[in-house]
This record gives C-alpha cells, sequence and structure tokens, in this order.
C-alpha cells in the first residue's frame, strides 16, 4: 500500500506541475443529465445506467469516466462525483483547483452502484464483457471500485487477460472484514478465555460447549450459536470471511506458508475445520445489507455476523448507508478482529484495460482517483465509518470506542492467496458451506386464481429449485382446504424431477389453509434429530387463511419452539397479488427472523436471489 500512495503521489506532482498553464475560458455546454446522459452504444440498456452525475451539465469537448463502485460506497461517492463535475464544468482542474490548460480537456464523471447488488456481481460482469459480451449480466467501466481488491485478481483470471494492472491499483477508502458481536458476548468471552483476544477457535468452543452460552454466563442462556455471513461467490464481506476462516485451519492443521496454498484448501482436515465453522451459521445471505435489517432484533436473532467495520459502526450510530438504515440496536455490537488474522477491504480504484476505454480516458480516470484521495475527500469518506486511504489524514470521529472499534487493531492482517487459490476456495464453497433442509409450501386455493397468482408462484417455484444447492434436501407440500405432501424431503437430485412435474400440474381451486400447512411442516421439521443443517420453510401464498383448524398463533408457537435450537426453523413467507394478508406473514416472518417479500410479476428474479442465498 505504500508503494501504491508513493507512485500516486508522483503522478499527482505531474499533474499540479501540468496544471499550471493559462484558462482557456471552456464554456459550460451541455444539459443536466441524470437520466438523459447519453451513453456508448455497446453498453448495455437499462443495466448500465451511470446515472450519478451530480445533475450537472456536461461539458461537450469532455472525456467521460465511468465508474462502477461498490454499493457501500453510495454513502460518498454521488457527492464526490458531484462536486468533481461542479469544479469541472465550471472550466476548474478539481485536483488542482487551477484552470484547465488549453491541452486539457474537461474531465466529467458517471458513476453508479451495482445493478446487480454486489461487488462479485460486477467482477464476472467485467469478464463477460470479454468472453461472453452477449451475456445479459455484462459492465463496461472505466474504473471499477470494489469493495476489496480480490476481484480484480479474479477478472485478470478468469479472462486470462490483463484487465487490471494489479500493482498500480489505488486503495480509497479502507475497513477491515471483522466480527460483530454484542456486547455482553464478547465479555463473556473474555472472562471465559483470560484473554482480549478471540479467535475462530474460541467461537467454536462456544458451539461445542455442553450448554453452549449457558457455560458462559450469559443471562436467558441457549444452547445455540448463531453465525451469519454471505456468499462468498458474489459479496466481497462473505469472500474475504471465508478465505480468512481456510486460514485459521490451514494454521491449525499445519500448514505454515506466508500464503494460502491449492494444498491447504484441499486438505480434508482443512475443510472439515472449516465446516465446523460454517456448522454455526444460522442462515446465509447474498448482502451484507440484507442483515442489517434483521441485527437490530439482537442476540435473539444472531450472536455474531461477518460485516465490515463501517457496517458495524454504522449500526451503533443508527445511521444511513447509502439506501439502508442502520437501525441502532438496544445493545452495542463490538468489532472482533480475529486473531488469527484478517483483510482490509480497501475499495481499490482499478482501471480498466479494455478496448471500450482509451488512453484520454485512462489518464482522466487517474486525475478523478488522485481527487478522491485528497484530504478534503478523505474526511468526507471518513466521516461515513472508512478509515482513509490517504495516510497524511488523521482518523477522528467515528473511529471512537463507543462505536464498538478498536484503532490499534486489526493487529493480523493476511496476505491475499493467488487467484487460482480463491477460485479454489469460491469451488470448495459447496463441500464446507452449511447444508439446509427446505420445504417449498405452495397455496393452491382459489383465490390464488386471481390476478394471475398460482402462475406466478409456480414459474418463481421453477426457479427456486432450478437455483437449488444439489448439496440441499428439499420437499414439497401444497395445501387448499387440506394440506398435502406432494414430495417428501429428499436429496435434491433424487427428487427435483417429481417436484417440477408436481408443481407444473399445480390448479388452484378451494379454501385456504395455510395455517394447518404451515404447523404440521414445522412441527415435523422439529421432531427431526439432525441438527447439522439449516431448516426452511419457503412460503409462497396470499396470506389470507380461510379453512384451517389451527389459528396463527398455533404457527407462532410452533415456530418459537424452535428458536433456542442450535437450527431454528425460518419460515420466509412470499406473498402473492393486491389482496395479499400481508399483516400475518409478516407477523410469521417476524417470529422467524425474516421478512415477508413480494411475489408479483416483476420481480421474480430478485425473490429469488433473496430465498436462495439463505441456503
Amino acid at each position: 500500500m505504500t508503494r501504491q500512495l508513493t507512485n500516486l503521489a508522483r503522478f499527482v506532482l505531474v499533474l499540479l506541475l501540468a496544471a499550471c498553464g493559462a484558462n482557456t475560458g471552456k464554456e459550460n455546454q451541455g444539459s443536466p443529465n441524470n437520466a438523459a446522459f447519453d451513453l456508448p452504444a455497446y453498453m448495455r440498456t437499462g443495466y448500465e445506467t451511470y446515472h450519478e452525475t451530480g445533475a450537472v451539465a456536461r461539458p461537450a469537448n469532455a472525456v467521460d469516466v465511468y465508474i462502477v463502485y461498490a454499493p457501500e460506497s453510495q454513502q460518498y461517492m454521488p457527492r464526490i462525483i458531484q462536486k468533481f463535475n461542479q469544479l469541472s464544468a465550471q472550466g476548474t482542474n478539481p485536483l488542482t483547483n487551477q484552470p484547465y490548460t488549453a491541452a486539457e480537456k474537461p474531465v466529467f464523471v458517471a458513476g453508479q452502484p451495482p445493478t446487480s447488488g454486489s461487488s462479485g456481481s460486477v467482477a464476472q460482469g467485467i469478464i463477460n464483457a470479454f468472453i461472453a459480451p452477449n451475456n445479459e449480466q455484462i459492465y463496461h467501466p472505466t474504473i471499477f471500485q470494489p469493495s476489496v481488491s480480490h476481484w480484480l485478481g479474479l477478472v485478470n483470471f478468469n479472462t486470462g487477460k490483463q484487465v487490471f494492472d494489479l500493482a498500480n491499483i489505488q486503495p480509497t477508502a479502507l475497513t477491515p472484514v471483522i466480527i460483530g458481536m454484542w456486547e455482553s458476548r464478547v465479555e463473556a468471552i473474555k472472562q471465559k478465555t483470560g484473554s482480549d483476544d478471540i479467535g475462530w477457535d474460541d467461537l467454536i468452543d462456544v458451539l461445542n460447549s455442553p450448554n453452549g452460552w449457558c457455560d458462559y454466563n450469559i443471562p436467558d442462556c441457549r444452547r445455540a450459536v448463531y453465525y451469519g455471513h454471505t456468499d462468498p461467490n458474489i459479496s466481497s464481506t462473505g469472500l474475504s470471511t471465508t478465505i480468512a476462516e481456510f486460514y485459521a485451519c490451514a494454521r491449525k492443521n499445519g500448514f505454515n506458508e506466508r500464503l494460502l496454498s491449492l494444498a491447504a484448501i484441499n486438505s480434508d482436515a482443512v475443510q472439515d475445520c472449516v465446516r465446523g465453522i460454517e456448522n454455526l451459521v444460522k442462515h446465509y445471505s447474498s448482502r451484507t445489507e440484507d442483515f442489517l435489517q434483521y441485527v437490530s432484533r439482537g442476540p435473539d436473532y444472531l450472536d455474531f455476523l461477518a460485516l465490515e467495520e463501517t457496517d458495524l459502526i454504522c449500526l451503533n450510530l443508527g445511521a444511513q448507508q447509502g439506501d439502508e438504515t442502520c437501525t441502532k440496536p438496544q445493545e452495542k455490537l463490538v468489532a472482533i478482529y480475529p486473531k488469527e488474522g484478517t483483510f482490509w477491504d480497501d475499495h481499490p480504484f482499478a482501471v480498466v484495460n479494455g478496448d471500450w476505454v482509451t488512453a484520454e480516458q485512462k489518464e482522466a480516470a487517474n486525475l478523478f482517483t488522485a481527487y478522491v484521495l485528497l484530504p478534503e475527500n478523505q474526511k468526507l469518506i471518513m466521516a461515513e465509518g472508512f478509515r482513509p486511504a490517504n495516510t497524511s489524514v488523521p482518523l477522528e470521529f467515528p473511529f471512537v470506542t463507543e462505536n464498538g472499534v478498536d484503532t490499534s487493531k486489526p493487529t493480523t492482517i493476511l496476505d491475499l492467496p493467488q487467484p487460482e487459490v480463491i477460485v479454489g476456495i469460491q469451488q470448495s464453497w459447496g463441500l464446507v458451506k452449511k447444508r439446509a433442509d427446505v420445504i417449498l409450501i405452495i397455496d393452491t386455493s382459489g383465490s390464488m386464481e386471481e390476478e394471475g397468482k398460482i402462475e406466478q408462484a409456480k414459474i418463481a417455484a421453477h426457479a427456486f429449485l432450478a437455483e437449488m444447492d444439489s448439496s440441499n434436501r428439499v420437499g414439497l407440500v401444497t395445501f387448499s382446504d387440506s394440506v398435502i405432501e406432494q414430495v417428501p424431503l429428499g436429496n435434491y437430485e433424487s427428487v427435483k424431477a417429481n417436484i417440477a412435474s408436481r408443481i407444473d400440474s399445480l390448479r388452484a381451486d378451494g379454501g385456504t389453509a395455510m395455517f394447518d400447512a404451515l404447523a404440521t411442516v414445522i412441527e415435523d421439521m422439529n421432531a427431526e434429530a439432525d441438527t447439522d443443517r439449516i431448516r426452511a420453510v419457503v412460503l409462497l401464498s396470499d396470506g389470507a387463511d380461510t379453512a384451517s383448524s389451527l389459528a396463527v398463533n398455533d404457527v407462532l408457537r410452533a415456530v418459537e419452539s424452535s428458536r433456542g435450537a442450535v437450527n431454528p426453523v425460518l419460515v420466509v413467507p412470499i406473498g402473492y397479488g393486491s389482496n395479499a394478508d400481508i399483516s400475518t406473514l409478516t407477523s410469521i416472518a417476524r417470529a422467524s427472523s425474516t421478512n415477508v417479500q413480494s411475489g408479483d410479476a416483476n420481480n421474480i428474479t430478485r425473490v429469488l436471489e433473496i430465498i436462495s442465498s439463505y441456503f
């Protein structure tokens, strides 16, 4: 990182010397264009938007820079883009605050967060731009700013091209990947171990302790330990966390090389160790933002989860993170910097070496990169909970103990493995992740015939089934006047064809015995002895019960009965139609710490992503 900042300093000096020429008096031509900005024809309409320009009129002769940035950068990036474009449109070099010279063109920046929700999905979109240009998921940025540099090496590896010059990427905002844990649980572990440093072994010890949290003198204790983290195939936090888990388990099993190796990640002993960590998981998610919706519910929801430090600060402040609100929890979350080591999520600016990026655009991208590192912008970034990448900027609020952070940590930073090792970790994810038992419950009552709800539910069920991990077990239950077990819970590969056929044959008719169906399925799952799997019910219904012998309270009691289990039953309701009983579905979802999803025809893909990411 020191080398990168030194290279940048040389670059800034060159720009400062070059910018001391005469004012050319360039006029601010163009029109406000947050919506009307004309993008190049090679960009995918509606997917690549680059809509964030600060509503500044684009100079007619400007050099355009397109940036796709990490979701959490939405906290500050639109404001920095706006400031930059305002200065540039006035004929001022934003870096030097001097007039552009006659040899210079104004630079105009247009940005967007990922349409598809994560840094990993953008990395795949850039890969597709090189090797599968007709793919629907595609990006053509000038600058890619992922949460962490891991994705840049993966793009190079998967394209076989030097898409990014890894020696010259520039960190712009730093935040370590941490474990967010409730203060009471942190203190309980410290008292039990006699150490202020907590690592993965200490967390597994809670799981393996005969009485769980009760052995740690936690009031109202339970045997179960609840952990959550995101999918390493698409989430930066999930990827960094999973690599850190493999590092910890490799060191524990005698692999002491500086860099994590393929031999280590393919070791049965290492994979068993990682599997032990993953057995702590209550459920997964595709994005950290999805966890932020629930975490304020406190220890009843999760004991700890993998986060960026900036997320933890946002939660403890009850602040805003882009479009997401961080609801302040009643108990403070404390950052655990695992003693085995962790990674910096460095939010690098990486210029794309693609045929759509000109030499002029690369130079303009370097100008914008240097602008982001100016102290005034680094302070703006720091105010949002990121540590400044410009080391001349001192660390100030919100980096205080009251916000759960320790600025003397992390003390151990892990080395980034080679790209082929990261790919190997992603590929072995299916071997070490926690398996799931999932029962799909579909409402086939007469009311589902209205507004095409039954057809929408069938489409969603097929899509969900197609995305199901083959290591999971799946079953199908339907209900109208009565409850029918269409396909008993079984290994995915052995039952998927039968489930698909049954889904195709569904017809809507009769009453709605939703409470009977839910209570029966949940009670059956609670009766299962296997405690090594995520247990979940995915309900597709309009939620208006008309035919049950049971009431909603019976369903809530069934959910509550497993809340203290190592793997409580999760209910994920998907509500269909304009007259869906959202109130009832919400009460059921809240009891199992999930949210109701809308099942209209326009968001089947998004619903699929959410519910699939749990498992």
